[in-house]
């Protein structure tokens, strides 16, 4: 079990986690301060450490003031000058906070899960702090959140509610580590020295966004990816967020802050009212970025995912083959198309419903075409079933056309100004889900749709940012950013309580939502519309930093792509896709018999070691960082099997193929190649590598299965 211990003589708190401790105490004044991060200490050790941090009231130099990092939730008041966390205004106008503290409880949760609850007042006006943290007995992973409570008469304004913030320890240098992108190039791996002063990340869109994600890894700048301490933490939100990473030259420490909203947004607190932030978790690792990602892909499993032990279809998906010109006779030939080429689950994309001919028009008219579906969808339901596969539909709840019979309707209902134009992107515009009765009327077609037609999965896509978020709902506040995001989790959580059996898909034009919340209500997660494999490389190497691979839908379609006009043959494509859940887009009637059975070919393959990708360990052997290969392994959790993929772009006269050095193998085992039937010894393939052995040209790939010889 974790453990969480309190010396209440020093007022010091310690959470233990498998491998690490996190150490929180009370300061002279009342305040909660960071004691300490990183690998596992004793209680008394932790007192030690805490002892030599300076006291609250000692005299500071009147340019300094109180370290801006340090605190364990750092508020507006006194002599503070670095990022605050927590900025709340009063009704007499103070903005300053002032910490009383009002005892702990420390309980355990069924499941091997502990809390500590630390409670704090103001000292003189109305309001609550709770600062609350999980840990669990199988993961490193510490859960942060803040719970404020108005416990006056009048309204008080939070200009900022953080969920937590980090304390790191002093060094000499500190690296942050993040991931930048647009759309169709999501999730683009960034390492910079941390400047001093303050970094800000964040997304105003609505959206956790293709720009940036909820995110951050530092480090010493000394870590690679099998050595050196990381520290890491990741925001559950589906919405605008902000994540602020400080370093400070005074005392040599770094850490971030990080919530929901953005420098913008406020909340009115009404009396009663309790505001509840969204977790933001925390992770300390040894052994480098790798230890860091494989430590978080165990953890979401284990503790965001709702089935996370399921093994997820083969999908095929039509929109690649068919755009917006398809009817029912069409569909048909391609399900029976991906019949044959092994698809498990069929996904009929955009178009299949109202008006919707073109991207201009349909958007909100959530009932099949009369013309192209005369009996509705139960039909072509109906002989997917028959096929053997599950069956899927794209949708997008949360939008709508201007030229559509919901918004001649229902004008009101999208986000807008008074007085002020309505902007479309992508001639479309978004409903407010923060309005109940939006959401509502979004859960009422859902679940219809989804009860009437036999449908088992949801492609759940959301193509633009917010704009014109207004007008201010009855709090004269901002509340319309984080209600929209609620009321998103309210209708996704009914929908999945009334169809037990529904698997989601989590999209937002690409990767615009991928976060630890979304991934909480839906099963895997659409990285990007960019489906070129030679792009996929970097991708999915960006995305596997934090997300596990079992979430990561990667699909297989024609070339010359439709983005990048690239073309790589199908056995690269299909290694590439073979690293996530793996979907095929093509459009399988234009594919010849000799595609279809080599296709069909790799899609059995994959089926051979699934289980490996979705549910074993990674390991980032070598990243897309030159004209090498890029390597990824892939080893179940017994070290029974290991699955090795590579590809490379363009081998480089010259250069010298390398043996590639696996990681985590049983120590004295014997490997077989499945393919060969060559063994290898695991301390020959730790030790002086495996040869990749690549086929001969330009996007050269590979797929290597091994299995521990039995005694």
């Amino acid at each position: 079990m974790p453990q969480i211990s309190c010396a209440p003589d020093a007022a010091l708190w310690l959470i233990s986690t498998p491998h690490t401790s996190y150490a929180v105490r009370i300061d002279s004044g009342g305040a909660p301060c960071h004691v300490a991060w990183g690998g596992r200490l004793t209680l008394d050790e932790a007192a030690e450490i805490a002892a030599r941090q300076p006291p609250v009231d000692r005299e500071i130099s009147s340019f300094e003031g109180r370290p801006p990092v340090g605190d364990e939730l750092p508020v507006d008041g006194g002599a503070r000058y670095g990022v605050p966390s927590l900025q709340v205004r009063f009704a007499d106008g103070t903005r300053a906070v002032e910490w009383e503290p009002a005892g702990h409880d420390i309980r355990e949760i069924p499941g091997g899960a502990s809390e500590l609850d630390l409670n704090f007042h103001d000292r003189h006006y109305p309001l609550d702090i709770g600062l609350h943290y999980r840990v669990y007995d199988d993961s490193d992973v510490i859960e942060r959140w803040t719970t404020l409570r108005n416990t006056g008469t009048d309204d008080i304004v939070l200009l900022r509610a953080d969920s937590a913030a980090w304390t790191l320890p002093p060094r000499a240098d500190y690296r942050l580590s993040h991931v930048t992108g647009q759309w169709a190039a999501e999730t683009q791996l960034g390492r910079e020295t941390l400047p001093f002063g303050e970094t800000v990340l964040t997304s105003r869109r609505g959206i956790p966004s293709h720009h940036a994600n909820p995110w951050v890894m530092l480090d010493g700048g000394d870590a690679s990816e099998d050595h050196g301490q990381v520290w890491s933490a990741a925001l559950a939100w589906s919405g605008s967020w902000r994540i602020t990473a400080q370093r400070t030259a005074s005392d040599g420490r770094a850490g971030f802050t990080g919530g929901a909203g953005h420098d913008s947004t406020t909340l009115r607190l009404g009396p009663g009212r309790t505001h509840t932030t969204p977790r933001f978790a925390g992770l300390h690792t040894e052994g480098g970025f790798g230890a860091a990602s494989r430590a978080w892909h165990a953890y979401i499993r284990a503790h965001v995912l709702p089935h996370p032990g399921e093994i997820r279809p083969v999908l095929y998906n039509s929109w690649e083959a068919t755009g917006f010109d398809f009817d029912e006779k069409r569909q048909l030939a391609l399900a029976a198309r991906a019949a044959e080429l092994g698809a498990e689950l069929y996904v009929m994309d955009d178009g299949w419903f109202g008006a919707r001919r073109a991207d201009r028009a349909g958007l909100g008219d959530w009932t099949p075409s009369p013309d192209r579906f005369p009996e509705g969808l139960t039909p072509l339901a109906d002989e997917v079933h028959r096929l053997g596969m599950l069956f899927g539909l794209w949708v997008e709840p949360e939008m709508v056309n201007a030229d559509s019979d919901l918004y001649r309707a229902h004008p009101d209902w999208v986000l807008h100004f008074p007085h002020r134009t309505r902007t479309e992107l992508r001639n479309q515009l978004v409903l407010n889900f923060a309005r109940d009765d939006v959401a509502d009327w979004a859960y009422g077609w859902l679940t219809a749709l989804v009860a009437d037609n036999g449908i088992d999965f949801l492609k759940w896509d959301m193509n633009r940012s917010f704009s014109e978020v207004g007008p201010a709902g009855p709090e004269g506040d901002d509340r319309l950013w984080s209600r929209y995001v609620h009321n998103l989790y309210r209708v996704t959580d009914r929908l999945r309580a009334d169809h037990p059996r529904l698997r989601i898909e989590a999209c937002s034009g690409g990767g615009g939502r991928v976060d630890l919340g979304i991934l909480s209500r839906t099963d895997q997660a659409w990285p990007s519309d960019n489906t070129d494999a030679a792009d996929r490389i970097a991708i999915q190497h960006g995305y596997s930093q934090l997300y596990p691979a079992s979430t990561m839908a990667a699909w297989v379609t024609d070339v010359p792509n439709e983005l990048t006009a690239r073309t790589v043959p199908l056995a690269f494509r299909f290694h590439v896709a073979t690293a996530g859940v793996l979907a095929v887009g093509g459009d399988l009637a234009r594919w010849s018999q000799e595609e279809l059975a080599e296709a069909a070919g790799f899609v059995d393959a994959y089926k051979q070691v699934r289980h490996l990708v979705q549910h074993g360990v990674q390991h980032r052997l070598r990243a897309p960082v030159d004209d090498g290969p890029t390597v990824v392994q892939y080893t179940s959790p017994d070290r029974a099997e290991v699955l090795v993929l590579a590809w490379q772009r363009a081998p480089r006269r010259g250069r010298p193929e390398l043996p590639v050095h696996l990681a985590g193998l049983e120590p004295g085992a014997v490997y077989r190649d499945v393919a060969t039937g060559v063994s290898h010894h695991a301390t020959v393939l730790t030790g002086h590598g495996l040869p990749l052995e690549l086929p001969p040209g330009d996007w050269a790939s590979t797929a290597i299965h091994l299995r521990r010889v039995s005694d």
